[in-house]
């Protein structure tokens, strides 16, 4: 896995800064992609102030930031609700009954407050997706937190 994210990275942000370039858009939303996805958990939210940095505009950095959070975080759910019990081994059966009991006492709040911080959403949402929680009201929970995550960093590091 960590070969697998050094390849990501290099071949992506690594090229454009060994060429010299300003790192792209393109480089971000795949990077950020690849974090959120439930086997690659990387802490993405350092990105957005360092594109920022780099002179990318702020909103582009949330909406590009929520839209690969969302997209990863529908796959990571789907994979849950497909594979189900299956998938707890990649998992962990520890960390899969943790977020389980999580799920099971907070529900909706665990969702939103598991995307609104650096912890790990995508298990989370994996576990939601194994539980065959609302699909919508995750998507709906998890966007709102997100936004506010990344809303929050842009106005504490842009």
């Amino acid at each position: 896995m960590i070969l697998a994210i050094i390849l990501i990275i290099s071949s992506t942000l690594g090229r454009e800064i060994m060429a010299g370039r300003q790192p792209g858009l393109v480089s971000f939303s795949i990077i950020h992609f690849a974090g959120y996805l439930f086997f690659f958990l990387m802490p993405v939210e350092a990105l957005v102030p360092y594109y920022h940095a780099e002179g990318h505009a702020a909103m582009v950095l949330v909406g590009l930031s929520v839209g690969t959070a969302i997209t990863a975080q529908l796959i990571d759910y789907g994979v849950g609700r497909l594979l189900s019990k299956r998938v707890v081994s990649i998992l962990g059966h520890t960390q899969y009954e943790r977020f389980n009991r999580t799920i099971d006492r907070h529900g909706s709040w665990a969702i939103l407050v598991f995307n609104l911080l650096p912890f790990s959403s995508p298990n989370v949402i994996l576990v939601a997706g194994i539980m065959r929680f609302s699909l919508g009201r995750t998507v709906l929970i998890s966007t709102g937190g997100l936004v506010g995550k990344y809303l929050t960093i842009v106005y504490l590091f842009g």
